[in-house]
């Protein structure tokens, strides 16, 4: 098999007019479950990862208690007996989707109960906030401080910007992205900047790492990235610059024995009795590092990783040190793969964060792009590492689709292609979309069906690393796909919609750039008359196209308050209605068995239906937001297909909905538990069963709901 690589970039997903973020939170809540409510029970599509861990934290006076933060999925705790990993914030509802970013986390040393987290996606989308649990993170306290947090801005596999000192637990200091270093010194409840600090850290990087001594009281290390090591000895008063410190450096530790340890862009260093020295691994590919743990009952014995490597190939990435640095091994692994369509090449890829486990000897921890690693003996010739991602959901969504015959579901994602998840969804896929031998892309932006025959399917997307892009056809359901015979160069293809009749006639829109179309399955390709050129990608959402479900000549598509139409397969495009407010955050989907029907959602501008090809729209009373919707199979005995709401209705409040009629009764079949907060993507219900309906998200992966 063929080896698959791409560039790791930032996702950069963030929606300012979406979502409104919110910088308060009630100071307890429930611990999120998959519990039973308003008649539905909800559940999330087991994928497997798929997102990037950005650190793990193992408390050293509780056995297997285990933390990670991720940069878009939140905060989750190790769950030894299950291998699972049970997430924190799941509670938290769509007005707080901010705060799904892991910004910082931080465990009091004396007390297992006590955690706090640092909570932020992106530093211009509203403030990020600490909270406080004492519990575990079973329920938490919003503290009082607000600043500009970025848990998937650069950097974020850095770490730590949040302390607790071990010779007093009141005293806390975070170190922000943009306004410095803050203290407290009564556990978190008030804040105050230090202003004694000079530090000058890079822009949008600032203070990542904060490193209290375990030895001697008062001493305190912080990372101003791009300046260099300051030092503190009387915990945080005052401060000075460390001498030839490490400009940038990435992560810091100490040993039993006071030696300061530095992971940085130029190699590994150390620091003792006031001088630095180089103890960087030699023949080796990079020499910029990240991961960084020395063992807790062995002074001498350091790892250290890759920092964002990622080469396509199944080289270590984990060097070893049993002599404090003067020599180094770089050790092999095998693994023991808990996720099949993981890739070897996944391991250790951009990796983030190796830790000993402070209360199992030869335990060690690792985190990377994809999730989590554990190995039970480090000091084997050749590791075994095993990947428990039971719990972590942490994909994006670009698109979903749920044919009326063949698998349940279908998958678009960011930097994962998607998946055929076939008719199981509780069970990891085998594969990748593309296959184990066919054409793979490192995301899926859409999917689309031919209505008279389902298993007829095109996909379009490629690799953003490289800016190549494409896409394929499918006559089996998805099962196999083969690429277009061309496309277009330098397009991005964001939307496509297939001919409900002819598997060989569709049409997409591209980023920033004339829609086109094929008549011959990709073959060639020609441009669309009549239509505005398509929004930027590939981070877009909105779902402007659709063909009819009868007619296969025609097509819709909406663009700043107007509603377009073709009657000759796309070719050209006319204006039949300019009446509808104008909304960025638009849905256009047509109904199943029916012609000439288009419904539009547009956010808090509502719902809107049309009976006669998009000429006339009548707003659905009642529907006060319409974020995401969807159509599913109709009830027993009905005719109207069930449709679904991601919204707010008037008098039942925000949730996700139901209607059997249309639109003129709703039910709340949301969890309350779990509101799928972090900002849901897309929305499909299954043309198979009745009452079945997923959401995808930005970050958690893709949720299920149905009937009990």
């Amino acid at each position: 098999m063929s080896i698959r690589f791409f560039h790791i970039p930032l996702r950069k997903t963030i929606r300012f007019s979406m979502l409104a973020l919110a910088t308060t939170v009630a100071l307890a809540t429930v611990e999120p479950s998959r519990s039973i409510a308003s008649g539905y029970q909800w559940n999330q599509v087991s994928i497997g990862g798929g997102g990037y861990v950005t650190n793990i934290y193992l408390h050293p006076l509780e056995k297997n208690l285990a933390y990670i933060r991720t940069d878009i999925g939140g905060f989750y705790r190790w769950n030894s007996l299950e291998k699972r990993w049970i997430p924190l914030i799941d509670h938290f509802g769509s007005d707080k989707s901010n705060y799904y970013g892991g910004e910082g986390l931080a465990l009091d040393p004396n007390n297992p109960n006590v955690v706090y987290i640092a909570a932020g996606k992106y530093t211009g989308a509203g403030l990020g906030t600490i909270f406080k649990s004492t519990n575990k993170g079973q329920t938490w306290n919003k503290l009082n401080i607000d600043l500009p947090m970025g848990g998937n801005e650069t950097k974020r596999w850095t770490g730590e910007r949040l302390g607790v000192n071990p010779f007093n637990t009141n005293i806390i200091f975070f170190g922000s992205r943009l306004d410095g270093l803050w203290k407290s010194v009564n556990a978190g409840q008030t804040w105050n900047k230090v202003s004694s600090f000079s530090g000058k850290p890079n822009a949008y990087i600032g203070i990542t790492g904060i490193l209290f001594s375990k030895k001697n009281a008062g001493l305190v290390y912080a990372n101003a990235y791009g300046d260099g090591i300051y030092k503190s000895t009387d915990t945080g008063i005052t401060w000075s610059r460390i001498a030839g410190s490490p400009s940038k450096a990435n992560r810091m530790v100490l040993n039993n024995n006071g030696v300061l340890y530095v992971t940085h862009t130029s190699g590994v260093s150390k620091y003792a009795n006031g001088a630095w020295s180089n103890i960087t691994p030699t023949n080796i590919k990079t020499t910029s590092f990240n991961g960084l743990s020395i063992d807790a009952n062995n002074s001498n014995h350091v790892l250290v990783t890759y920092d964002q490597y990622h080469e396509s190939t199944n080289y270590s990435r984990v060097f070893q040190s049993t002599d404090g640095g003067a020599t180094w091994q770089q050790k092999s692994h095998s693994l023991n793969p808990q996720v099949p369509w993981w890739p070897n090449w996944y391991f250790a890829s951009a990796a983030s964060a190796i830790e000993f486990d402070p209360n199992i000897a030869g335990k060690v921890w690792l985190t990377d792009w994809y999730g989590t690693w554990q190995a039970d003996n480090i000091n084997a010739n050749k590791p075994m590492w095993s990947n428990y991602e039971k719990g972590h959901e942490e994909t994006v969504a670009f698109e979903l689709i749920s044919p009326p015959k063949g698998s349940l579901l279908l998958s678009g994602m960011a930097d994962v292609e998607g998946f055929n998840h076939g008719q199981k969804l509780n069970t990891y896929p085998s594969t990748q979309l593309g296959g184990s031998n066919g054409p793979w892309y490192q995301e899926t932006y859409s999917i689309a069906y031919s209505e008279k025959d389902p298993l007829r399917m095109v996909r379009v997307g490629g690799h953003r690393g490289f800016n190549t892009f494409t896409g394929g056809t499918s006559t089996d359901g998805g099962h196999t796909w083969k690429n277009f015979s061309s496309f277009p160069k330098n397009t991005m293809p964001l939307r496509v919609a297939m001919s409900a009749n002819n598997p060989n006639l569709f049409v997409a829109i591209a980023s920033e750039k004339q829609p086109i179309r094929t008549t011959n399955g990709g073959a060639t390709w020609s441009g669309v008359s009549g239509l505005p050129n398509g929004p930027k990608g590939p981070w877009y959402w909105g779902q402007p196209l659709a063909s009819d479900k009868v007619n296969g000549n025609i097509f819709y598509y909406y663009n700043g308050g107007k509603v377009y139409r073709s009657k000759d397969g796309a070719a050209y495009f006319s204006v039949v209605n300019s009446t509808l407010p104008s909304e960025d955050w638009s849905m256009l989907k047509t109904v199943p068995g029916v012609s000439n029907e288009v419904w539009i959602s547009l956010n808090s501008n509502g719902l809107y239906r049309s009976t006669n090809g998009g000429t006339k729209f009548a707003k659905i009373a009642g529907v006060e937001k319409a974020y995401l919707f969807a159509f599913g199979k109709p009830q027993t005995g009905s005719k109207i297909p069930a449709l679904y709401l991601y919204g707010k209705i008037i008098g039942m409040g925000k949730g996700i909905f139901r209607s059997l009629d249309r639109g003129q009764t709703w039910t709340n079949i949301s969890n309350p538990l779990n509101p799928i907060g972090n900002v849901p993507n897309v929305m499909e219900a299954s043309k198979q069963q009745f009452g079945l309906v997923f959401i995808g998200t930005d970050g958690k992966g893709i949720y299920y709901g149905k009937p009990n």
